[in-house]
Protein backbone atom coordinates (compact mmCIF):
# COMPACT_ATOMS: atom_id res chain seq x y z
CA UNK A 1 0.00 0.00 0.00
CA UNK A 2 1.74 3.14 -1.26
CA UNK A 3 0.90 6.83 -1.13
CA UNK A 4 2.85 9.38 -3.20
CA UNK A 5 2.66 13.09 -2.48
CA UNK A 6 3.06 15.45 -5.45
CA UNK A 7 4.11 18.89 -4.15
CA UNK A 8 3.07 21.01 -7.14
CA UNK A 9 0.02 23.18 -7.87
CA UNK A 10 -0.70 25.77 -10.55
CA UNK A 11 -2.17 27.98 -7.81
CA UNK A 12 -3.20 27.62 -4.18
CA UNK A 13 -6.83 27.03 -3.25
CA UNK A 14 -8.21 29.34 -0.57
CA UNK A 15 -8.87 26.53 1.91
CA UNK A 16 -5.83 24.30 1.34
CA UNK A 17 -3.00 23.74 3.80
CA UNK A 18 -1.33 20.76 2.06
CA UNK A 19 2.30 21.28 1.16
CA UNK A 20 2.93 22.28 -2.45
CA UNK A 21 5.03 24.60 -4.58
CA UNK A 22 3.68 26.81 -7.35
CA UNK A 23 4.11 25.32 -10.81
CA UNK A 24 2.45 28.05 -12.85
CA UNK A 25 2.28 28.14 -16.62
CA UNK A 26 5.51 29.66 -17.90
CA UNK A 27 5.73 32.35 -20.56
CA UNK A 28 9.50 32.64 -20.63
CA UNK A 29 11.77 29.81 -21.74
CA UNK A 30 14.04 30.20 -18.73
CA UNK A 31 11.08 29.91 -16.35
CA UNK A 32 9.88 26.78 -18.10
CA UNK A 33 13.36 25.29 -17.90
CA UNK A 34 13.57 26.06 -14.18
CA UNK A 35 10.19 24.41 -13.61
CA UNK A 36 11.17 21.34 -15.62
CA UNK A 37 14.35 21.11 -13.56
CA UNK A 38 12.17 20.96 -10.43
CA UNK A 39 9.94 18.30 -11.98
CA UNK A 40 12.98 16.25 -12.99
CA UNK A 41 14.66 16.71 -9.61
CA UNK A 42 11.50 15.62 -7.84
CA UNK A 43 11.10 12.64 -10.16
CA UNK A 44 14.67 11.47 -9.57
CA UNK A 45 14.40 11.91 -5.79
CA UNK A 46 11.04 10.12 -5.70
CA UNK A 47 12.45 7.15 -7.61
CA UNK A 48 15.44 7.03 -5.27
CA UNK A 49 13.25 7.07 -2.16
CA UNK A 50 11.01 4.35 -3.62
CA UNK A 51 13.96 2.04 -4.21
CA UNK A 52 15.57 2.72 -0.84
CA UNK A 53 12.32 2.12 1.06
CA UNK A 54 11.14 -0.80 -1.02
CA UNK A 55 11.69 -3.20 1.88
CA UNK A 56 8.91 -1.42 3.79
CA UNK A 57 6.25 -1.97 1.13
CA UNK A 58 3.84 -4.88 1.37
CA UNK A 59 1.17 -5.99 -1.08
CA UNK A 60 -1.41 -7.12 1.49
CA UNK A 61 -3.40 -4.11 0.30
CA UNK A 62 -2.14 -3.77 -3.25
CA UNK A 63 -2.83 -0.10 -4.00
CA UNK A 64 -1.00 2.97 -5.25
CA UNK A 65 -2.47 6.42 -4.65
CA UNK A 66 -0.84 9.52 -6.16
CA UNK A 67 -2.19 12.68 -4.53
CA UNK A 68 -1.14 16.20 -3.80
CA UNK A 69 -0.88 18.93 -4.58
CA UNK A 70 -1.94 18.39 -8.15
CA UNK A 71 -0.48 15.27 -9.79
CA UNK A 72 -2.05 16.16 -13.14
CA UNK A 73 0.37 19.09 -13.61
CA UNK A 74 3.17 16.53 -14.05
CA UNK A 75 4.27 15.02 -17.35
CA UNK A 76 3.67 11.30 -17.80
CA UNK A 77 7.42 10.68 -17.59
CA UNK A 78 7.38 11.32 -13.82
CA UNK A 79 4.81 8.53 -13.32
CA UNK A 80 6.82 6.25 -15.63
CA UNK A 81 9.99 6.81 -13.61
CA UNK A 82 8.17 6.12 -10.35
CA UNK A 83 6.72 2.84 -11.61
CA UNK A 84 10.12 1.76 -12.94
CA UNK A 85 11.62 2.40 -9.50
CA UNK A 86 8.82 0.51 -7.75
CA UNK A 87 9.34 -2.37 -10.18
CA UNK A 88 12.95 -2.62 -8.96
CA UNK A 89 11.58 -3.34 -5.49
CA UNK A 90 9.08 -5.92 -6.73
CA UNK A 91 6.12 -3.61 -6.09
CA UNK A 92 5.55 -1.99 -9.47
CA UNK A 93 2.08 -3.33 -10.14
CA UNK A 94 -0.29 -4.15 -11.60
CA UNK A 95 -2.23 -2.73 -8.68
CA UNK A 96 -5.69 -3.73 -7.58
CA UNK A 97 -6.41 -0.02 -7.33
CA UNK A 98 -4.21 2.72 -8.82
CA UNK A 99 -5.61 6.20 -8.22
CA UNK A 100 -4.34 9.54 -9.52
CA UNK A 101 -5.82 12.86 -8.43
CA UNK A 102 -6.48 15.36 -11.22
CA UNK A 103 -7.87 18.85 -11.60
CA UNK A 104 -10.39 19.58 -14.37
CA UNK A 105 -8.36 22.32 -16.04
CA UNK A 106 -5.33 20.05 -16.53
CA UNK A 107 -7.48 17.37 -18.16
CA UNK A 108 -9.09 19.93 -20.47
CA UNK A 109 -5.69 21.37 -21.37
CA UNK A 110 -3.85 18.06 -21.87
CA UNK A 111 -6.74 16.18 -23.40
CA UNK A 112 -7.62 12.59 -24.02
CA UNK A 113 -4.10 11.46 -24.95
CA UNK A 114 -2.80 12.38 -21.49
CA UNK A 115 -5.56 10.35 -19.84
CA UNK A 116 -4.90 7.43 -22.18
CA UNK A 117 -1.25 7.64 -21.14
CA UNK A 118 -2.27 7.30 -17.49
CA UNK A 119 -4.39 4.26 -18.32
CA UNK A 120 -1.50 2.62 -20.17
CA UNK A 121 0.58 3.00 -17.01
CA UNK A 122 -2.03 1.01 -15.09
CA UNK A 123 -4.13 3.79 -13.56
CA UNK A 124 -7.64 2.43 -13.04
CA UNK A 125 -9.20 5.10 -10.84
CA UNK A 126 -9.28 8.91 -11.22
CA UNK A 127 -10.20 11.29 -8.41
CA UNK A 128 -11.14 14.72 -9.74
CA UNK A 129 -11.42 17.83 -7.58
CA UNK A 130 -14.64 19.50 -8.75
CA UNK A 131 -15.63 21.08 -5.39
CA UNK A 132 -18.57 23.08 -6.80
CA UNK A 133 -20.68 23.72 -9.87
CA UNK A 134 -21.23 27.36 -8.92
CA UNK A 135 -18.73 29.62 -10.69
CA UNK A 136 -18.90 32.25 -7.94
CA UNK A 137 -18.06 29.67 -5.27
CA UNK A 138 -15.24 28.28 -7.42
CA UNK A 139 -13.80 31.76 -7.82
CA UNK A 140 -13.91 32.31 -4.06
CA UNK A 141 -12.04 29.02 -3.58
CA UNK A 142 -9.42 30.21 -6.11
CA UNK A 143 -10.07 27.18 -8.25
CA UNK A 144 -8.76 27.48 -11.81
CA UNK A 145 -11.72 25.79 -13.47
CA UNK A 146 -15.37 26.69 -13.88
CA UNK A 147 -18.42 24.42 -13.92
CA UNK A 148 -18.31 23.98 -17.70
CA UNK A 149 -14.66 22.87 -17.52
CA UNK A 150 -15.51 20.28 -14.88
CA UNK A 151 -18.16 18.78 -17.14
CA UNK A 152 -15.81 18.83 -20.14
CA UNK A 153 -13.02 17.20 -18.16
CA UNK A 154 -15.37 14.47 -16.98
CA UNK A 155 -16.37 13.76 -20.59
CA UNK A 156 -12.71 13.55 -21.58
CA UNK A 157 -12.08 11.01 -18.81
CA UNK A 158 -15.06 8.94 -19.96
CA UNK A 159 -14.10 9.14 -23.64
CA UNK A 160 -10.56 8.03 -22.81
CA UNK A 161 -11.93 4.91 -21.15
CA UNK A 162 -11.80 5.69 -17.42
CA UNK A 163 -14.53 3.65 -15.77
CA UNK A 164 -13.93 4.43 -12.09
CA UNK A 165 -14.19 8.19 -11.49
CA UNK A 166 -14.52 9.88 -8.12
CA UNK A 167 -15.33 13.56 -7.67
CA UNK A 168 -14.89 15.83 -4.65
CA UNK A 169 -17.43 18.40 -3.42
CA UNK A 170 -17.32 21.00 -0.65
CA UNK A 171 -20.22 22.30 1.47
CA UNK A 172 -20.55 24.48 4.53
CA UNK A 173 -19.64 27.93 3.19
CA UNK A 174 -21.66 30.84 4.58
CA UNK A 175 -22.27 32.11 1.04
CA UNK A 176 -23.45 28.68 -0.18
CA UNK A 177 -27.24 28.68 -0.03
CA UNK A 178 -29.26 25.52 0.30
CA UNK A 179 -30.56 26.13 -3.23
CA UNK A 180 -27.02 26.35 -4.60
CA UNK A 181 -26.05 23.20 -2.72
CA UNK A 182 -29.08 21.34 -4.09
CA UNK A 183 -28.09 22.43 -7.61
CA UNK A 184 -24.50 21.30 -7.00
CA UNK A 185 -25.67 17.85 -5.93
CA UNK A 186 -27.93 17.56 -8.99
CA UNK A 187 -25.06 18.63 -11.24
CA UNK A 188 -22.72 16.14 -9.59
CA UNK A 189 -25.10 13.26 -10.15
CA UNK A 190 -25.72 14.42 -13.73
CA UNK A 191 -22.12 15.25 -14.68
CA UNK A 192 -21.76 12.32 -17.07
CA UNK A 193 -22.62 12.99 -20.70
CA UNK A 194 -23.47 9.27 -20.86
CA UNK A 195 -25.98 9.42 -18.05
CA UNK A 196 -23.85 7.33 -15.66
CA UNK A 197 -23.46 8.91 -12.18
CA UNK A 198 -19.92 9.02 -10.74
CA UNK A 199 -19.01 5.75 -9.09
CA UNK A 200 -17.70 7.61 -6.06
CA UNK A 201 -18.32 11.00 -4.43
CA UNK A 202 -16.34 12.50 -1.54
CA UNK A 203 -17.78 15.57 0.13
CA UNK A 204 -16.18 17.65 2.86
CA UNK A 205 -17.27 20.51 5.05
CA UNK A 206 -15.11 23.57 4.46
CA UNK A 207 -12.76 23.99 7.39
CA UNK A 208 -10.29 26.72 8.29
CA UNK A 209 -6.86 25.09 8.33
CA UNK A 210 -3.88 26.85 9.96
CA UNK A 211 -1.59 28.36 7.37
CA UNK A 212 -4.22 28.48 4.64
CA UNK A 213 -5.29 31.61 2.80
CA UNK A 214 -8.71 31.17 4.42
CA UNK A 215 -7.16 31.26 7.89
CA UNK A 216 -5.50 34.57 7.07
CA UNK A 217 -8.82 35.94 5.81
CA UNK A 218 -10.48 34.95 9.10
CA UNK A 219 -7.68 36.58 11.12
CA UNK A 220 -8.16 39.82 9.18
CA UNK A 221 -11.94 39.77 9.63
CA UNK A 222 -12.51 39.31 5.89
CA UNK A 223 -14.50 36.08 6.22
CA UNK A 224 -16.38 34.11 8.87
CA UNK A 225 -17.15 30.41 9.07
CA UNK A 226 -20.65 29.17 8.34
CA UNK A 227 -23.00 28.57 11.29
CA UNK A 228 -23.00 25.00 12.59
CA UNK A 229 -26.70 24.58 11.83
CA UNK A 230 -26.13 25.46 8.14
CA UNK A 231 -23.30 22.91 7.88
CA UNK A 232 -25.36 20.20 9.57
CA UNK A 233 -28.34 20.91 7.34
CA UNK A 234 -26.26 20.74 4.16
CA UNK A 235 -24.65 17.51 5.32
CA UNK A 236 -28.12 16.03 5.82
CA UNK A 237 -29.07 17.19 2.32
CA UNK A 238 -25.97 15.47 0.97
CA UNK A 239 -26.79 12.19 2.72
CA UNK A 240 -30.41 12.27 1.57
CA UNK A 241 -29.60 13.05 -2.08
CA UNK A 242 -26.95 10.35 -2.39
CA UNK A 243 -29.05 7.77 -0.57
CA UNK A 244 -31.84 8.43 -3.07
CA UNK A 245 -29.28 7.85 -5.85
CA UNK A 246 -28.40 4.49 -4.24
CA UNK A 247 -24.92 5.36 -2.99
CA UNK A 248 -23.42 3.47 -0.06
CA UNK A 249 -22.42 5.94 2.68
CA UNK A 250 -19.46 3.90 3.87
CA UNK A 251 -17.45 6.63 5.62
CA UNK A 252 -18.37 10.02 7.03
CA UNK A 253 -17.29 11.93 3.91
CA UNK A 254 -17.39 9.16 1.30
CA UNK A 255 -20.16 7.66 -0.79
CA UNK A 256 -19.86 4.93 -3.41
CA UNK A 257 -21.96 3.03 -5.87
CA UNK A 258 -22.05 -0.60 -4.68
CA UNK A 259 -18.66 -2.22 -5.23
CA UNK A 260 -16.77 1.04 -5.82
CA UNK A 261 -15.70 1.88 -2.27
CA UNK A 262 -12.12 3.19 -2.33
CA UNK A 263 -9.82 0.30 -1.44
CA UNK A 264 -6.87 2.53 -0.56
CA UNK A 265 -8.74 4.98 1.65
CA UNK A 266 -10.69 2.19 3.32
CA UNK A 267 -7.36 0.66 4.37
CA UNK A 268 -6.41 3.89 6.15
CA UNK A 269 -9.59 3.68 8.23
CA UNK A 270 -8.77 0.06 9.09
CA UNK A 271 -5.33 1.11 10.38
CA UNK A 272 -3.49 -0.87 7.72
CA UNK A 273 0.26 -0.02 7.45
CA UNK A 274 1.30 2.01 4.40
CA UNK A 275 4.34 3.72 2.92
CA UNK A 276 4.25 7.40 1.98
CA UNK A 277 6.73 8.78 -0.55
CA UNK A 278 7.54 12.39 -1.41
CA UNK A 279 8.04 15.59 0.60
CA UNK A 280 5.31 15.96 3.21
CA UNK A 281 4.14 12.34 2.88
CA UNK A 282 3.31 10.28 5.98
CA UNK A 283 3.75 6.54 6.60
CA UNK A 284 2.39 4.16 9.22
CA UNK A 285 3.74 0.75 10.06
CA UNK A 286 5.46 -1.77 12.27
CA UNK A 287 8.64 -0.60 13.98
CA UNK A 288 11.61 -0.77 11.64
CA UNK A 289 14.79 1.06 10.80
CA UNK A 290 14.29 4.66 9.77
CA UNK A 291 17.39 4.73 7.63
CA UNK A 292 16.87 4.38 3.91
CA UNK A 293 18.87 1.26 3.10
CA UNK A 294 19.25 -0.44 -0.27
CA UNK A 295 17.83 -3.96 -0.29
CA UNK A 296 17.27 -6.59 -2.92
CA UNK A 297 13.91 -6.52 -4.72
CA UNK A 298 12.99 -9.82 -3.08
CA UNK A 299 11.75 -9.80 0.52
CA UNK A 300 14.85 -9.87 2.70
CA UNK A 301 13.11 -11.00 5.86
CA UNK A 302 14.48 -8.03 7.79
CA UNK A 303 11.06 -7.49 9.33
CA UNK A 304 7.81 -9.37 9.24
CA UNK A 305 4.78 -7.36 8.12
CA UNK A 306 1.65 -7.71 10.23
CA UNK A 307 -1.04 -10.07 8.92
CA UNK A 308 -3.12 -7.42 7.17
CA UNK A 309 -5.77 -9.93 6.12
CA UNK A 310 -8.15 -9.85 9.04
CA UNK A 311 -6.13 -7.03 10.58
CA UNK A 312 -9.13 -4.75 10.63
CA UNK A 313 -11.07 -7.26 12.72
CA UNK A 314 -8.45 -7.73 15.43
CA UNK A 315 -9.86 -7.19 18.89
CA UNK A 316 -6.62 -6.23 20.62
CA UNK A 317 -3.33 -4.53 19.95
CA UNK A 318 -0.50 -7.05 20.24
CA UNK A 319 1.73 -5.82 23.08
CA UNK A 320 4.88 -7.16 21.43
CA UNK A 321 4.35 -5.00 18.34
CA UNK A 322 5.44 -1.39 18.21
CA UNK A 323 4.08 0.90 15.55
CA UNK A 324 5.45 4.10 14.16
CA UNK A 325 4.34 7.07 12.16
CA UNK A 326 6.97 8.45 9.85
CA UNK A 327 6.82 11.61 7.78
CA UNK A 328 8.98 13.50 5.32
CA UNK A 329 9.35 17.17 6.12
CA UNK A 330 7.54 19.43 3.61
CA UNK A 331 10.66 20.78 1.89
CA UNK A 332 11.03 20.07 -1.83
CA UNK A 333 14.56 21.42 -2.18
CA UNK A 334 15.84 19.43 0.77
CA UNK A 335 14.03 16.37 -0.60
CA UNK A 336 15.68 16.71 -3.99
CA UNK A 337 19.08 17.07 -2.31
CA UNK A 338 18.55 14.01 -0.08
CA UNK A 339 15.21 12.18 -0.46
CA UNK A 340 15.90 9.97 2.56
CA UNK A 341 17.39 12.65 4.77
CA UNK A 342 14.32 14.63 5.76
CA UNK A 343 12.24 11.99 7.51
CA UNK A 344 11.10 12.15 11.12
CA UNK A 345 9.14 9.64 13.17
CA UNK A 346 7.35 8.85 16.39
CA UNK A 347 6.59 5.57 18.12
CA UNK A 348 2.95 5.11 19.03
CA UNK A 349 2.14 3.58 22.39
CA UNK A 350 -0.77 1.20 22.92
CA UNK A 351 -3.03 3.99 24.16
CA UNK A 352 -2.46 6.02 21.00
CA UNK A 353 -3.08 3.00 18.80
CA UNK A 354 -6.32 2.15 20.59
CA UNK A 355 -7.58 5.74 20.35
CA UNK A 356 -6.71 5.97 16.64
CA UNK A 357 -8.35 2.65 15.91
CA UNK A 358 -11.58 3.72 17.62
CA UNK A 359 -11.61 7.13 15.93
CA UNK A 360 -10.94 5.68 12.48
CA UNK A 361 -13.33 2.73 12.70
CA UNK A 362 -16.22 4.81 14.02
CA UNK A 363 -15.93 7.03 10.95
CA UNK A 364 -17.16 4.09 8.90
CA UNK A 365 -20.39 2.21 8.37
CA UNK A 366 -18.58 -1.01 9.32
CA UNK A 367 -17.93 0.25 12.83
CA UNK A 368 -15.81 -1.66 15.34
CA UNK A 369 -16.28 -4.86 17.37
CA UNK A 370 -18.31 -4.23 20.52
CA UNK A 371 -15.80 -6.29 22.50
CA UNK A 372 -13.01 -3.89 21.54
CA UNK A 373 -14.99 -0.87 22.72
CA UNK A 374 -15.94 -2.58 25.97
CA UNK A 375 -12.28 -3.38 26.60
CA UNK A 376 -11.05 0.14 25.91
CA UNK A 377 -13.84 2.66 26.54
CA UNK A 378 -15.60 4.10 29.56
CA UNK A 379 -18.41 1.56 30.01
CA UNK A 380 -21.07 3.87 31.52
CA UNK A 381 -20.48 6.38 28.69
CA UNK A 382 -20.62 3.60 26.11
CA UNK A 383 -23.91 2.31 27.49
CA UNK A 384 -25.39 5.83 27.52
CA UNK A 385 -24.38 6.31 23.87
CA UNK A 386 -26.06 3.04 22.92
CA UNK A 387 -29.20 3.93 24.86
CA UNK A 388 -29.45 7.39 23.30
CA UNK A 389 -28.92 6.20 19.71
CA UNK A 390 -25.54 7.91 19.33
CA UNK A 391 -24.20 4.39 18.79
CA UNK A 392 -26.01 1.33 17.45
CA UNK A 393 -25.26 -2.39 17.57
CA UNK A 394 -25.08 -4.08 14.18
CA UNK A 395 -26.17 -7.68 13.54
CA UNK A 396 -22.51 -8.69 13.04
CA UNK A 397 -21.61 -7.62 16.58
CA UNK A 398 -19.95 -4.37 15.56
CA UNK A 399 -20.93 -0.99 16.96
CA UNK A 400 -21.21 2.01 14.65
CA UNK A 401 -22.34 5.61 14.64
CA UNK A 402 -25.61 5.77 12.66
CA UNK A 403 -25.67 7.99 9.61
CA UNK A 404 -27.96 10.55 11.26
CA UNK A 405 -25.28 11.05 13.95
CA UNK A 406 -22.23 11.09 11.68
CA UNK A 407 -22.14 14.89 11.72
CA UNK A 408 -21.52 14.92 15.48
CA UNK A 409 -19.15 11.94 15.48
CA UNK A 410 -16.31 13.87 17.14
CA UNK A 411 -18.50 14.59 20.17
CA UNK A 412 -19.70 10.99 20.37
CA UNK A 413 -16.17 9.58 20.23
CA UNK A 414 -14.84 12.02 22.81
CA UNK A 415 -17.68 11.05 25.15
CA UNK A 416 -16.79 7.35 25.20
CA UNK A 417 -12.98 7.32 25.24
Amino acid sequence: MIYVHVPFCRSFCTYCDFYSEVAARCRRAEDEQRQNDFFNGYSKALAEEAVMRGHEITDHVNTLYIGGGTPSVLPLSVFENLLAALSETGHGGPFDEFTVEVNPEDIVEKGEKYVEGLLRLGVNRISMGVQSFDDGILKFMNRRHDAASARKAYSILEDAGVENISIDLIFGLPQLSDTQWTDTLKNALGISSRGVPPHHISSYQLSVEPGSMLARMVEKGMWSEAPEELCERQYAMLCEALAAAEYHHYEISNFARPGYEAVHNSAYWKHVPYVGLGPGAHSFGVNRSYRCIPVAPSHSGEWAPPPTRGWENATSIHPASTFNRQWNRPDLRAYIADPCGISEHETLDEGQLVLERIMLALRTSDGIPASFLRDHCDLPSLDRALASGDLVMKPDGNIRIPENRFFVSDRIISDIV
